[in-house]
């Protein structure tokens, strides 16, 4: 008896820890592709003065590729992203091959900043976009290049920052075009990365003084998809996914006129991006990615398992990692960070055969989950 009694415990003992683990990191939304939206995928969060989140996404509508027709939606969250409304288009599609990759920022003005690209071509014209809302969100001004420059230019979803000085970084990723033909022919995969600048929330625009491509050969990644956080001490790191087996990082201490050459960081992965932010009140780093360092399992090159890290020591290590998705067949990417009070909300890609980039999956994680112990 006693030991029926002992064994009941530990049950319960187990049920309990599994339901409170399950409590701290929650899948609240599953946005699955239909007939009418056959891809929902990257995205961004902004806090309204509200309190109610705000997430904007790429909505497609006539296929599921990259170059298919898409737009830009909104949903939002009024009890800090546990349930979610139906979504309505914000930025239509009017005239282009599509608009995509959002990123959402609130400004040091009190403004509100969306960021996006418009495809005019297939493969040979891709720019970015900024547009300015002055009433949380209601109404956008007309977009404003950020470049006018031709050619492919890719920024990411959830990419942009604001600095302590008020500087915006827009971190981009250059592909040259090899033909003229509007296809994947003409297209150069090897990325060249390079940061724009502004010092007037958006009117005008600069590029940083330095570029890099990656000082590696044979690659056919180059440099792609960057990102940027500012760390503590006032200096920058700014990261990209490569071909090479990790995310390649690059430092600046005079607020991105300038970077160090790229570097190998510590972040193993695939070719895939990863997400770098800082933690509230905090000078640790978050990240997440597909970690391929072998502490999961993990299959060759896919985008799988999705690993959240924290480092303490401003990106060199990331000995704090903690499972999000482990799926051998899932397909795990495009991922967007924001916090909300003692949590944070984490959108991304959440594919499987067939469809790798279609589902979009948004989680509440308490930020003390990071902490806990694995079972």
């Amino acid at each position: 008896m006693i030991r029926k009694i002992l064994l009941g415990t530990a049950i319960a003992t187990l049920l309990l820890g599994s339901l409170a683990a399950h409590q701290k990191n929650q899948v609240t939304l599953n946005l699955e592709p239909s007939q009418a939206n056959p891809r929902n995928s990257e995205g961004s969060f902004a806090t309204l003065r509200s309190g109610r989140i705000l997430f904007c996404y790429t909505q497609f509508y006539g296929g599921h590729h990259d170059n298919s027709p898409a737009r830009i939606a909104e949903i939002h969250s009024d009890d800090q992203g546990r349930t979610w409304s139906q979504s309505r288009v914000i930025v239509d599609n009017t005239g282009y091959q599509n608009v995509m990759s959002v990123s959402l920022l609130r400004l040091a003005s009190g403004k509100l900043a969306m960021f996006y690209l418009i495809n005019r071509s297939g493969w040979l014209s891709e720019l970015p976009y900024i547009k300015l809302s002055g009433d949380e969100g209601e109404t956008w001004s007309e977009p404003k290049l950020i470049t006018a420059a031709p050619g492919m230019f890719v920024l990411n979803n959830d990419r942009v920052i604001q600095t302590a000085s008020g500087r915006l970084i827009v971190p981009l990723a250059f592909h040259r075009s090899s033909g003229t033909a509007d296809e994947r022919a003409s297209w150069d995969s090897r990325g060249i990365v390079l940061w724009y600048l502004s010092d007037d929330e958006g009117a005008t625009w600069r590029e940083a003084a330095t570029w890099w491509a990656l000082p590696v050969n044979p690659t056919e990644s180059g440099l792609q998809e960057p990102g940027v956080v500012q760390l503590a001490d006032g200096s920058l790191f700014s990261w990209a996914r490569t071909d090479q087996g990790s995310q390649y990082g690059f430092h600046s201490e005079d607020g991105g006129e300038t970077w160090s050459a790229p570097q190998a960081t510590e972040l193993q992965s695939p070719n895939s991006p990863a997400s770098i932010k800082r933690l509230p009140n905090s000078s640790a780093l978050l990240a997440i990615y597909n970690d391929h360092s072998g502490r999961f399992p993990f299959p060759a090159l896919r985008r799988t398992p999705l690993v959240a890290a924290v480092s303490s020591d401003n990106g060199k290590t990331w000995p704090l990692r903690k499972l999000i998705e482990d799926d051998s067949d899932g397909w795990y990417c495009y991922t967007a960070v924001h916090f909300v009070d003692d949590a944070f909300l984490l959108a991304y890609c959440a594919g499987y055969p067939g469809h790798n980039l279609d589902r979009l999956r948004i989680r509440r994680i308490a930020l003390s989950w990071l902490q806990d112990q694995a079972p």
